[in-house]
């Protein structure tokens, strides 16, 4: 909240603006860090260091895309960190060039760690600061509890998570300044640490902390075009998108942590990439023998046939982002063609339909921290200067979508028993909306939040 914002910059000119403007006000020398871009709002034009470096000659810049598997570099980064015509791709990651073999600037996935090392860490007290920033917005939202993934993206230090547990969270919660309850996720590769820390704490670590589950990335993204699809990409025939953790490691990290009883989220956005996923969840439940393990697939956004039945059939829970659909309908129809995206994007009616678990939230910061406009979008799916909907067959209905917000979310991370419904014994966290009728708000598709209680207390305004 405090970086370069990007997000809906529709023209290349705005783009180099709103960074032109930061550096100006960035001391010679700092960093100018960032992101939110999306390519596809002014035609699909990826971005290169040569756009930016006559506003940035003196400061290094790293803006991530939307999707954040996809970042821009100018020339000072680049230089910093060694990166030329000769510096071979790190696995799981790519570093973009041109026909000449000079980089873009653009850096794939992991390809981003070797710009990393070079970024100043951001301080405690700034880390801190952030954590209250954030959790005032989400109660302005109406969001009372949320599932913190940690900063982690493919080519970060898996630390991150853990600095963030130990000075920011425990921090906050033993000051009494924790405001949103939160659920916190770990770098699958450190599952032993966080098995040795719940055998050591339990999973509640207090009203505001809950020790998760561990995640793990399968693929990139669509707009990236590192998404894993069965079929190439239209308008990039050679590419079927990106394999970001090894099979056999994947296999080996989800078998281990499940063994240690922890709960396994995997990020899977293309086809082949979920049909992957769901392979090795069913080989783990039928090696580790039936449990209550709620295994996650994050993202599931799209799904080759059959693909929903198999969720339904193994009890997977597709943990999705309806504002995803917004900026993806018309990327997935330029990317996949009009006849596959229709036939396999975002589908929340047949996931249900197959009996199985639909979890909906933000993903924030890639989209809004805004449930309000998740159900609308559900319910509707009619993505900006669209007058129709994207696959109407798949649209929800209102209850369906309160409920993929509320207690399929909380189910999905273990924490029905004490959120989720309005019920006895439960913990009273509720929001008041600026409408007393549900039909009111089917009708006209929004609302505003009035106030937001935790726990019966009013925690915002």
């Amino acid at each position: 909240m405090k970086q370069v914002n990007l997000h809906g910059v529709n023209h290349k000119h705005e783009f180099v603006t709103r960074i032109a403007e930061a550096a100006k006000n960035t001391k010679k020398g700092n960093w100018v860090l960032g992101g939110g871009w999306n390519n596809d709002l002014w035609g699909g034009d990826l971005p290169m260091a040569s756009w930016i470096d006559d506003v940035t000659p003196s400061n290094p810049v790293l803006l991530s895309r939307i999707d954040g598997h996809m970042s821009l570099a100018n020339n000072v980064t680049l230089k910093l960190a060694g990166i030329s015509n000769l510096t071979e791709d790190p696995e799981g990651g790519t570093i973009v060039k041109t026909t000449g073999g000079d980089p873009t600037g653009l850096l794939i996935d992991s390809a981003r760690k070797l710009v990393l090392p070079f970024i100043p860490k951001v301080s405690v007290e700034e880390r801190r600061e952030a954590l209250l920033r954030a959790s005032n917005l989400a109660l302005a939202r109406g969001v009372t509890t949320i599932v913190d993934f940690g900063r982690y993206y493919p080519g970060e230090s898996v630390e991150l998570s853990w600095e963030d547990f130990s000075d920011v969270y425990q921090w906050a919660d033993s000051s009494g300044k924790m405001m949103i309850r939160v659920c916190l996720f770990f770098p699958m590769e450190t599952w032993s640490s966080l098995h040795d820390l719940i055998h050591k704490m339990g999973q509640v670590l207090s009203p505001w902390i809950y020790l998760g589950g561990v995640k793990g990335f399968a693929d990139g993204s669509l707009g990236s075009h590192t998404a894993l699809f069965h079929e190439p990409y239209v308008d990039e025939p050679d590419n079927c998108g990106m394999q970001i953790t090894e099979r056999e490691k994947l296999f080996n990290l989800t078998m281990e942590s499940d063994k240690s009883k922890l709960q396994v989220a995997i990020h899977a956005i293309g086809d082949k990439a979920n049909d992957m996923v769901l392979d090795i969840y069913e080989s783990v439940i039928s090696t580790n023998g039936p449990r209550d393990r709620r295994f996650r697939v994050e993202h599931a956004q799209h799904l080759a046939p059959g693909a929903p039945q198999r969720f339904g059939k193994l009890g997977i829970i597709a943990s999705a982002q309806p504002e995803h659909l917004l900026d993806d309908a018309e990327s997935a129809t330029n990317k996949l063609g009009a006849q596959r995206a229709e036939k396999e994007s975002f589908l929340f009616r047949s996931l249900l339909t197959c009996k199985a678990s639909l979890a909906f939230g933000s993903d924030c910061p890639v989209a809004n921290i805004n449930p309000l406009g998740g159900i609308r979008t559900a319910m509707r799916r009619i993505p900006p200067s669209w007058d129709h909907a994207w696959m109407p067959s798949e649209c929800l209905a209102l209850d369906e979508a309160i409920k993929a917000y509320t207690i399929s979310a909380a189910y999905a991370s273990f924490l029905d028993k004490d959120l989720g419904s309005l019920s006895p014994g439960k913990l009273a966290d509720f929001v008041i909306l600026s409408t007393d009728s549900w039909d009111e708000f089917e009708a006209e598709g929004s609302a505003s939040i009035e106030a937001t209680y935790t726990g019966g207390i009013q925690a915002y305004p």
